[in-house]
């Protein structure tokens, strides 16, 4: 296995050719005054597996493909029905 990031997200928009946002949500606890911080980053990301909105995936850095693209979507792990629904509405 080779040592590039990898990173695990849901897909939240799938609107362009090949290319999905996917966000990462991570919580972690603050060094100095240990309060629980939550924090949200949105990437886009190179898809060639057909993702779709609400998609768990993981995704792997890679040389830049585009300006803002520099993620490439590894698998898909699975589809949250719940969150697809909810972005829809």
């Amino acid at each position: 296995m080779n040592t590039r990031r990898r990173m695990t997200g849901v897909v939240t928009s799938n609107s362009m050719d090949k290319t999905v946002v996917v966000e990462i949500d991570r919580t972690y606890r603050h060094q100095l005054y240990k309060k629980v911080v939550s924090s949200r980053m949105r990437v886009m990301a190179h898809d060639t597996l057909g993702c779709q909105v609400g998609d768990q995936v993981t995704i792997v850095e890679s040389q830049p493909i585009s300006r803002r693209k520099r993620w490439v979507v590894e698998s898909i792990l699975g589809h949250d029905v719940v969150a697809g629904d909810q972005l829809e509405a």
